[in-house]
């Protein structure tokens, strides 16, 4: 998936950006998604604190407390499916010119404590075009009643769900773009 180098830019970005301090009790993990359409276009739907039932497909409704400044909290209603209803997110971090968002989650009928996830946004070319490569990383505690490996595993599928969702949706709105060849 990724073109010579990606590999390292990778380890590098999550290195730069992704540094979480787990405490004994938490799990963190990074995943990373390459999207076929530009970076511009992937991160005018991950910067929408306020909207991010545009690509996520479990939250059906998204109120927000406040404008979008850092500090902001939104209530997110979670789709049935879910062991959960509601969670409650703060904007932690909103940098437009590195393409970085961070939340935290505050409460909800949920039982991720102390859950904080950054994503970060970077240009990249695939197959020729501009791509974007899309990292979230996570950290968390473990449930009382379970382990690190079921927590990590449990979060991660609902991110890989949401990455994949941000990627259908950029892809197709790239599609509608008609965006040109990167010429080298």
């Amino acid at each position: 998936m990724s073109s010579g180098g990606g590999d390292s830019m990778e380890a590098e970005y999550i290195r730069r950006h992704h540094r979480h301090e787990p405490r004994e009790n938490q799990c963190t993990s990074a995943l990373v998604r390459h999207i076929k359409a530009p970076v511009h276009l992937v991160w005018s739907l991950v910067r929408r604190f306020d909207q991010p039932q545009k690509y996520k497909p479990f939250v059906s409704r998204c109120t927000m407390k406040g404008d979008l400044g850092i500090g902001s909290v939104r209530e997110v209603n979670v789709k049935s499916g879910l062991p959960a209803t509601t969670s409650t997110e703060r904007l932690e971090l909103l940098d437009d010119d590195e393409h970085i968002l961070g939340i935290k989650i505050v409460g909800g009928d949920h039982r991720l404590r102390n859950y904080a996830s950054i994503i970060t946004v970077h240009p990249e070319v695939i197959e020729g075009r501009p791509g974007t490569l899309v990292i979230e990383s996570f950290v968390v505690d473990v449930p009382e009643g379970n382990t690190k490996d079921e927590t990590c595993y449990f979060v991660e599928a609902l991110i890989r769900c949401n990455l994949k969702s941000l990627a259908d949706v950029s892809e197709r709105m790239a599609v509608q773009d008609r965006t040109e060849p990167i010429n080298h």
